[in-house]
């Protein structure tokens, strides 16, 4: 079973809102920390959100702060990303990504995040 799928993605204008989902129902452990990041054409795969185990810390990246929310649902086995006010240069690939069982601190390096999913393609028009 793939650990993460994310669904959510799309064409919007800006200004718009889109609400990114990941579903970890590939995964059957617990207590791990879970983040959102992206990759635009041509550049290195970058952190954009982050959130604990229970959710009680959140972290973001300056960039889109105060614009994005991140959040889980445990009993759903789900991770959100709220956007908001989006601009062009948040177009992009999103991918959800899970901290191995047991790491419940945020990272924002790729490589201390053990699962991945696929990717879902964030367009914003300007």
């Amino acid at each position: 079973q793939v650990p993460l799928v994310e669904s959510g993605g799309g064409l919007v204008q800006a200004g718009g809102s889109l609400r990114l989902s990941c579903a970890a129902s590939g995964r059957t452990g617990s207590r791990y920390a879970m983040g959102w990041f992206r990759q635009a054409p041509g550049k290195e795969r970058e952190f954009v959100a982050g959130i604990t185990w229970l959710g009680s810390n959140t972290y973001y990246a300056d960039s889109v702060k105060g614009r994005f929310t991140i959040s889980r649902d445990n009993a759903k086995n789900t991770l959100y990303l709220q956007m908001n006010s989006l601009k062009p240069e948040d177009t992009a690939v999103y991918y959800c990504a899970a901290r191995r069982y047991g790491s419940t601190s945020v990272s924002s390096l790729p490589a201390d995040y053990d699962d991945w999913g696929q990717g879902t393609q964030v367009t914003v028009s300007a």
